[in-house]
């Protein structure tokens, strides 16, 4: 009887071994989206108090005001008259906004699928006025940190994420199917700055918008009024415009797209520079586009790093130089000084005199660093929810104020 008891628990203690050994797991940050509806989503957006900065994305320059985005909440309006001092005016509540243009004091936001336009010709009293619905096709962006997305949710049909929630799951790797990762200035007029990682530009009368395969063309000569033109095919994974001259440069997490805008309505494919899959803004100069390629996540490549192209003969880019960098996001250039926001590495400032040979001038080490705008007499720096200014004095740069 013990023999065969004993028989019994070998027997029991085999499969449950059996099933530990063949059961394989496995451990990722699943990304639930909080969803809200279309009507809902337009109905709530108003111009409120001044608030938080809850997660700092893209900053804009106008005038002397400063547009900080917080990602896909809205636009804190803040008052830059005193570098020195900034003030908080307000908080333009736009759920699923990225970016802002601005031109003769008429700010172009998107929500989502929408565009939204607000007069800001009274910065104390700014209106909506107009929403063009449904003129961008819809796309989002995986939160830091998610390795997957839950699909469930996303194609319930209830409406748009304002925000998510990131939990750590356990599951079976041949179970788990259903929950996938998808990396899914006129001298007339008075046009505002954008960053690197900017998505809209305003060229004279045109707005251009990307998203992750289009150029969105939009006509504002009637400012307040703007008529929405063509949407062209623009290559794949775009995420930021750049305009220098006749041309806009678009980077993606393949290359850098170049389009001739010589017919303003209608962009011309002129030529592609191609690396290793990683995020990727560009900035440019008279004869270099400056790309800083950014690994991990999602972005895909495996070394992070800043390249240096000649774009001399536009029809054919080439490779000039390439820097090792820690994790850049967006970077700027003014005069023969290039700004490069190395992630939690800091804000980098370096010499292109020779692009050969840049010249490490500053290193602003200590700071999570993501976007920079040269500006004219001054550098507005965005991170971690907190706005720096830096004056220019010679080869330096030094701190003005944190916000």
């Amino acid at each position: 009887m013990k023999k065969n008891y004993l028989l019994l628990v070998i027997t029991v203690l085999a499969i449950i071994l059996s099933c530990e050994k063949n059961d394989d797991y496995e451990y990722y940050n699943l990304a639930t989206p909080v969803l809200i509806g279309l009507d809902e989503l337009r109905e709530s957006i108003d111009v409120l108090p001044p608030t938080e900065i809850l997660v700092s994305g893209k900053i804009y320059s106008y005038k002397s005001y400063i547009f900080v985005n917080d990602k896909n909440k809205g636009i804190h309006i803040i008052d830059n008259t005193n570098p020195e001092n900034p003030v908080k005016i307000s908080f333009l509540n736009i759920p699923g906004n990225v970016d802002i243009s601005v031109k003769d004091n008429i700010l172009y936001a998107n929500s989502f699928i929408d565009l939204v336009v607000f007069d800001i010709s009274d910065i104390l009293q700014v209106k909506m006025i107009k929403i063009l619905e449904e003129v961008f096709p819809y796309h989002y962006e995986i939160p830091e940190g998610a390795d997957r997305v839950d699909w469930y949710k996303m194609n319930s049909g209830e409406g748009y994420p304002i925000d998510w929630v990131i939990t750590r799951e356990k599951r079976l790797i041949n179970h788990d199917v259903d929950i996938m990762f998808d990396t899914m200035a006129n001298s007339e007029s008075t046009v505002g700055n954008g960053g690197s990682l900017a998505r809209f530009k305003i060229v004279e009368q045109y707005l251009y918008v990307v998203d992750s395969h289009s150029i969105h063309i939009f006509d504002i000569e009637n400012l307040d009024a703007p008529n929405k033109k063509e949407s062209i095919h623009a290559g794949f994974d775009i995420e930021t415009i750049f305009n220098k001259d006749n041309y806009l440069f678009l980077g993606s997490r393949s290359g850098m797209y170049i389009y001739n805008i010589v017919e303003p309505s209608l962009p011309e494919f002129v030529s592609e520079f191609q690396h290793g899959t990683a995020c990727d803004p560009v900035v440019v100069d008279d004869n270099f586009a400056y790309i800083t390629l950014r690994a991990g996540n999602s972005c895909g490549a495996f070394e992070s790093s800043l390249q240096i192209v000649d774009i001399s003969n536009i029809v054919e880019p080439v490779l000039v130089k390439s820097y090792s960098m820690d994790g850049p996001y967006g970077l700027g250039i003014k005069d023969e000084k290039l700004f490069i926001c190395d992630g939690s590495s800091g804000l980098k400032v370096y010499d292109k005199t020779d692009v050969n040979n840049l010249v490490l001038l500053n290193h602003f080490e200590h700071i999570n660093t993501f976007d920079v705008i040269p500006l004219e007499n001054h550098l507005l720096m965005i991170g971690d929810g907190v706005l720096y200014q830096y004056t220019y004095k010679d080869n330096t740069i030094n701190l003005l104020s944190s916000f």
